[in-house]
């Protein structure tokens, strides 16, 4: 839309000035490069171009907005909402009878460089563990890449403690922090730069425990070391015995614990979101402990943890319409061609065929007048886990309407305390991972990685936890 206004009184220059109106916009067009970079430059996935998907986009849903906004819900319909889920009979997974068994002798290293975000990524750390069992091998701490999407480098080391890692695995699977010197040599860089014979990079999606058993046995036989990458996903969820679906899920639930400085910001951000700044006194995150010890348990609020999932990677994919003009379509497109080289099954769809299929994901406004229609009202208190929400604040600026007690990361504590996470999307998704841990309700506005991962940890947790909160 600003495009055509500018054609527009382009036009106009031209009839008023002629001749020199043409000289002056031809050196426009000319010098629009060096002065106006972003619109000539390709799309980067943080930067937006003159083409502005940021623009407020026009409320879709004005009549529900309008009645969720006046609706109010009587103190019985509230309390409805927090009552706890009752036992539903499912019991920790990893909590087995048998003692683990670990053989004296391993048959090599193994090495695996997952991709993705940290909730994937997680999951390729217990499939990791489980592969490790079934060759016998000697884990090497998984390689994270940096991530495609948020430029992110965050390392094992930097996310989990990899000491308690370690011990509470010690009796499943020998596991160290780096290769001895004689294999330094294996390194991303050393198999990005030609074939190698150590690299396995045909492992199938979902492969069986007998296919690593074929395919990578041998490898650990004849070099004493194997790396798999790609390695995300390459382990089957059903069909593998029961005491490696078991080391799974104690890899998970168990073993992957986030490093301190997340867990000591995580726990002040829940006790701000349970206690009102009236009610807290002047909160050193050092002090968490003493200052929860203090607090009655009775005086605790409960809040909602709301997964968004509306990022520009996702809207782009989805090749939806979310009311933003054709400035944005265009901007869309653009990405589409940019990251996706333009493959994107649902590009051949219209938009109401997209939206009658399902395809869409929910904009803010549409989970705010959903959360608005289970029940929830102005005075919940909502936590937004999200990194980055496509379009911003403009895009916000309805759910926050509707739940004007909304909190995210950044309004709930220092820029000194973030210090250590700044610029780490990891980091950043691990604090809303704990933040979700600890709340009273999560909602994910769609399936996902995170959305798996939490409703794991609570059916895991419901039974072994007697606090109120989970």
């Amino acid at each position: 839309m600003r495009s055509s206004g500018w054609n527009s009184k382009t036009h106009q220059l031209y009839r008023r000035q002629g001749g020199g109106g043409q000289l002056a916009g031809g050196l426009f067009l000319l010098l629009s490069p060096i002065f106006l970079p972003t619109l000539f430059s390709p799309i980067g996935h943080a930067s937006p171009s003159m083409f502005s998907e940021w623009d407020a986009p026009k409320s879709r849903h004005s009549n529900l907005l309008k009645g969720a906004l006046q609706t109010e819900n009587s103190a019985g319909q509230q309390s409805d909402l927090w009552v706890p889920l009752p036992d539903q009979g499912w019991r920790p997974c990893w909590q087995s009878t048998e003692v683990p068994t670990k053989p004296e002798k391993s048959w090599g290293y193994l090495q695996v460089f997952l991709d993705g975000g940290l909730n994937q990524q997680r999951m390729g750390i217990c499939d990791a563990v489980a592969v490790a069992k079934i060759l016998n091998a000697t884990l090497v701490i998984p390689y994270l890449e940096v991530n495609p999407v948020w430029k992110d480098s965050s390392s094992f080391e930097e996310i989990f403690d990899v000491d308690h890692f370690i011990e509470i695995l010690k009796d499943d699977v020998t596991i160290v922090k780096e290769l001895p010197y004689e294999y330094s040599w294996s390194t991303r860089e050393f198999y990005a730069t030609a074939i190698r014979e150590t690299r396995v990079k045909t492992a199938p999606v979902h492969a069986s425990a007998n296919w690593y058993r074929e395919n990578v046995m041998p490898i650990l036989q004849s070099y004493g070391i194997a790396a798999v990458s790609p390695f995300s996903h390459r382990l089957a969820f059903d069909g593998l015995p029961v005491d490696i679906q078991l080391l799974r899920c104690k890899v998970n639930f168990e073993a992957l614990v986030f490093v301190q400085h997340i867990r000591e910001l995580g726990d002040a951000l829940v006790y701000r979101l349970r206690y009102s700044p009236s009610q807290s006194d002047p909160l050193e995150t050092e002090n968490l402990q003493l200052v929860n010890d203090r607090k009655p348990r009775e005086q605790a609020g409960k809040f909602v943890v709301l997964h968004l999932r509306f990022d520009k990677d996702m809207a782009a994919h989805s090749a939806c319409d979310f009311g933003g003009g054709k400035a944005e379509k265009l901007s869309l497109a653009k990405y589409r061609q940019a990251i996706w080289q333009g493959r994107v099954l649902n590009s051949q769809f219209t938009d109401e065929e997209l939206r009658n299929q399902g395809r869409c994901p929910l904009t803010p406004e549409e989970v705010g007048l959903l959360l608005a229609a289970l029940g929830f009202d102005n005075n919940t208190r909502l936590y937004l886990a999200s990194h980055k929400v496509y379009g911003g604040e403009a895009r916000i600026s309805t759910l926050r309407e509707l739940f004007p007690l909304m909190e995210d990361k950044k309004s709930l504590s220092s820029s000194e305390e973030r210090a250590q996470t700044n610029g780490k999307a990891s980091l950043l998704a691990a604090i809303d991972y704990y933040v979700s841990m600890n709340s009273d309700i999560f909602i994910s506005a769609s399936p996902g990685n995170m959305h798996n991962a939490l409703v794991g940890y609570v059916l895991n947790h419901l039974y072994v936890l007697s606090d109120p909160r989970l």
